[in-house]
């Protein structure tokens, strides 16, 4: 190929290469989208006029060869042609008009394909096609698709001497025929041919993503990996990778397929273990891990299954293996927080004082709240379990000798949320939390019992140690068939929190038969069929599904039905479908079955779980729909009081996978907000604080401030919780500000001022070093454990005063699975915490730019461990470290660079 020019030069200068463009990054127009139409006859004497002496003597070459084709001496044709190529390959011109050479031969194309039809096979015609082919790509607005055609026609020639633009032109429309012949059912294995040989020129010339695009066209990508090397894949797979999000079933899998098998062949397996886990195919990461032969790596893919929870049974044996199990199931998860705390002197317990800053509220209300006393101190119970989490440290739960008052300030289920707050307190760290929670098991006070049991299963909440301590204490029949509804809740909900997402067989077992027993009460099964879902979400299990189904078919349970608690049962049974996409379909038929009003909101519940995270645009359609049918008063309002709430919280958790989904949904909401009816009103703050949780962006939380003095008190609930969840883990002070407003403001009203301290409680949980947000390693990987949490407790919150606001307050504790400290800590290859320097700073998206362009920007420099925002990524500072992880965030294992040498 001619050298790329990266400056427009004169005419004058005349040497160079017409068509190339840049450095064949494709960023510019194509510049022969300019319509030329100097052979009209008007134009044609104007434009003569206008030329200067050089382009009047290239005019007349031209004509003088387009002539010597027309003549009978076919001794002249192959000079003439050979010549004819040369003078448009050589032509520059302006980098946006139309070259020369293609000006003046536009009005003897019609001439010159007459010839082409004319003359007899052979060389010369093949090289005519050549030249039709290059200017055929002056007529693209008038939609002939010349280039490829005689393109097609002289398939042996050099298709790159032509330049970067003639070839992006043939791509555009090997495209546009191949859906042409698609819909007609014509054989397209010439297009598929000619574009193998473009792909090539593209990934030569760093435009990748012009070459995964005309593959994804030709629906061959899966033929990409035989076109990379060393020097292209990554930034090939980094583009196919971003795509993902934006396409639709099957092609994002095969996207993600292919990248991957690319990684393995690169021999990056951190990268490729991240796709696996986003394909949620266990299979593929067990066989991935187990290919990793570097013990060193295999901690590191440990510790990138186990951040998915996602669980691998290792055999054991070794002691190698032993360690690699320890990283699966995260039982260092405790130990590496703690040093965290202890770097950042953050180790001191604080007050639930620290938090409410009531100095700062209005002082005419100041220490008025009108809160009745056991509510006041409920609520205090909950700041403290979000502040000091994960702490084993607090003043009001943890202290010798006062052990018992704090529980006793509390009346009847708040004493089972008092206790169960111990389960957040010992988060992780599961010896000594046992040894606290213990005493509590042996009370005579069955709302103190349920307490222990629920705090059994936070603590153990994604955290494995071979004894099981949950599945025992919590699976004993005496404690899981209680009489007590309170003790079987606690026991069945710690079960779906301490193995959530393990898809355990044997907890499988206790809790099935309880979700089709018709003698139980609606809350016991319904329960039961939450925690199955959190234990198997996204597995599509069998038993489960018919389990629920057969419960939601059962004529004996008509009645049961319209409880309240029923919502959780049709949420266990979307959770198992969660990110299935299309395999949801079966159950959406069998659904329609149903002759109940519930059916319809367990529909939509089971899809909006199924494309969670996927961005699906036609999905979004389909739940604004819903929005916007207006629902007469009948016998089944419930029903379609919360369908049209589900489709709300449906709208973001489709759209929280990508971000330009995101701005757009946020704007929807205010229109939900402006016309939507009451059931629609009060889930728009749910659904704003579920698409931006632990992301505090100011036009979000200022909405929902609004929202909070709204006259609806549901509405106002609940955007005073979605403040929490915005802020959640973030120490935001604009959101403590507005918060301690809110505490004066609704100082008379108990419920209001119960979910503002809430809401506080959020806000500086684990002291500003948690986040609640799905998204991880560098937010590519949403966490259906996380997500199934958080879509638990919103569910909850869409009537506040039924269950949060009310007496199931204990639900709140669903935020536990998406809780986990927003940490980057760095580790050698011993798995000891090993100091070194990180630039911190807002992540940028390089996908598709050339060169090396910077990752991150406006950084600073700290050492480890650091705390990483919603948004920010690290990088080693210097080489002296090499990271074994594709991503700096949680936990990371360095090597010691051996080829680095200080100071250079």
């Amino acid at each position: 190929m001619a050298q790329d020019s990266d400056t427009p030069k004169s005419v004058d200068q005349g040497k160079g290469k017409a068509l190339e463009k840049g450095k064949g990054k494709a960023t510019d127009e194509p510049k022969n989208e300019i319509p030329i139409r100097n052979g009209q006859k008007g134009g044609k004497k104007a434009a003569e006029e206008e030329l200067n002496e050089e382009d009047q003597q290239l005019k007349n070459e031209l004509d003088m060869m387009v002539e010597r084709l027309t003549e009978s001496n076919m001794e002249l044709y192959k000079t003439t042609l050979e010549a004819m190529k040369t003078s448009i390959k050589t032509s520059t011109s302006s980098m946006t008009a139309v070259p020369k050479p293609l000006k003046f031969l536009r009005p003897h194309y019609e001439t010159l394909t007459k010839l082409y039809d004319d003359w007899p096979d052979g060389e010369n015609k093949t090289s005519l096609a050549d030249v039709l082919s290059v200017i055929g790509m002056t007529y693209s607005d008038e939609d002939k698709q010349d280039t490829l055609k005689y393109r097609l026609l002289a398939p042996t020639s050099d298709i790159s001497s032509w330049g970067h633009e003639y070839v992006r032109h043939l791509a555009l429309e090997i495209g546009e025929v191949y859906g042409k012949r698609i819909a007609a059912d014509e054989p397209t294995k010439d297009l598929v041919d000619l574009a193998m040989i473009l792909v090539p020129l593209f990934i030569k010339s760093n435009a990748e993503a012009d070459a995964v695009d005309l593959m994804g066209e030709l629906e061959i990508i899966e033929e990409t990996p035989k076109f990379v090397d060393e020097e292209t894949y990554a930034r090939v797979c980094l583009y196919m990778v971003s795509m993902v999000n934006l396409l639709t079933y099957p092609d994002n899998e095969t996207l993600l397929r292919t990248a991957h098998s690319i990684y393995m062949e690169h021999k990056q397996f951190a990268q490729a273990m991240v796709l696996a886990i986003r394909l949620h195919d266990v299979e593929l990461i067990k066989a991935d891990f187990d290919k990793a032969e570097d013990p060193a790596l295999k901690k590191q893919l440990a510790f990138l299954i186990a951040r998915q929870r996602i669980v691998l049974d290792l055999p054991g044996d070794t002691e190698e293996e032993q360690v690699y199990s320890e990283c699966l199931s995260n039982q260092k998860l405790a130990e590496h927080f703690k040093s965290l705390a202890k770097e950042l002197n953050i180790l001191d317990p604080k007050t639930t004082e620290d938090i409410y800053k009531s100095h700062l509220e209005s002082s005419r209300v100041a220490g008025m709240t009108n809160l009745d006393s056991a509510r006041h101190n409920l609520a205090a119970g909950f700041v403290n379990a979000f502040v000091n989490a994960g702490y084993n440290n607090d003043k009001m739960m943890l202290v010798d000798g006062e052990k018992e008052t704090w529980v006793w300030k509390t009346k009847a289920e708040g004493m089972m949320s008092m206790v169960a707050s111990l389960g957040t307190l010992m988060l992780w760290d599961i010896e000594s939390g046992l040894d606290k929670v213990d005493k509590y098991t042996y009370a005579t006070e069955p709302e103190i019992t349920a307490g222990a049991m629920l705090a059994i299963g936070i603590m153990n909440s994604g955290v494995r140690i071979d004894s099981e301590p949950a599945l025992a204490l919590l699976g004993d029949p005496e404690k899981l068939h209680n009489s007590n509804p309170l003790i079987r809740t606690g026991c069945i909900m710690g079960l779906g929190l301490s193995y959530a997402g393990a898809n355990n067989g044997d907890v499988l077992e206790l809790l099935l038969p309880m979700i089709s027993d018709s003698s139980l009460d609606m809350q016991i099964s319904a329960m039961a069929a939450l925690s199955c879902g959190l234990i198997f979400v996204g597995s599509s299990h069998p038993d489960v599904t018919e389990a629920i189904v057969t419960t939601l078919m059962d004529e004996d349970r008509k009645n049961q039905l319209t409880d309240k608690w029923t919502r959780f049962l049709a949420l266990g049974l979307g959770l198992l479908f969660f990110g299935r996409q299309e395999e949801v379909d079966v159950i959406l038929e069998t659904l329609k079955a149903v002759d109940h009003p519930m059916a319809k909101p367990t529909a939509v519940l089971a899809e909006i779980c199924a494309w969670a995270g996927t961005g699906a645009v036609l999905k979004i359609q389909e739940l604004l729909h819903i929005c916007n049918e207006h629902k007469e008063e009948s016998d089944d309002k419930k029903g379609d009081e919360l369908l049209q709430a589900y489709a709300v919280i449906g709208i973001a958790l489709v759209a929280m996978g990508e971000d330009i989904g995101q701005e757009m949904v946020l704007r929807q909401f205010g229109h939900l907000m402006h016309y939507g009816e009451a059931n629609i009103r009060k889930a728009v703050p749910l659904a704003m604080g579920l698409v931006s949780s632990s992301n505090p962006q100011m036009k979000v939380y200022d909405t929902l401030s609004r929202y909070s003095h709204d006259t609806d008190p549901e509405v106002a609930i609940n955007a005073i919780f979605a403040m929490g969840m915005v802020g959640a883990g973030t120490n935001n002070a604009r959101l403590a500000q507005l918060l301690r407003q809110l505490a004066s403001y609704y100082h008379r009203d108990q419920e209001a001022l119960f979910m503002v301290r809430i809401a506080q409680g959020l806000l500086h949980m684990g002291k500003g070093t948690f986040s609640i947000n799905p998204f991880h390693t560098d937010r590519q990987v949403l966490s259906h454990v996380a997500t199934a949490g958080l879509l638990a407790t919103v569910i909850a919150m869409i009537d506040p005063k039924e269950f949060i606001s009310g007496n199931s307050h204990y639900l709140l504790y669903f935020l536990v699975p998406a809780m986990h400290p927003r940490f980057l800590i760095t580790l050698d290859e011993q798995l000891k915490p090993l100091k070194v320097n990180v630039r911190v700073g807002q992540a940028v998206d390089v996908v598709g730019q050339a060169g090396r362009p910077k990752t991150i920007t406006g950084w600073q420099t700290q050492s480890t461990p650091v705390l990483l925002g919603y948004g920010e990524r690290a990088e080693l500072e210097d080489e002296e470290y090499i990271s074994l992880n594709s991503t700096l965030e949680g936990l990371v294992i360095l090597r010691k660079n051996l080829e680095w040498e200080a100071g250079q």
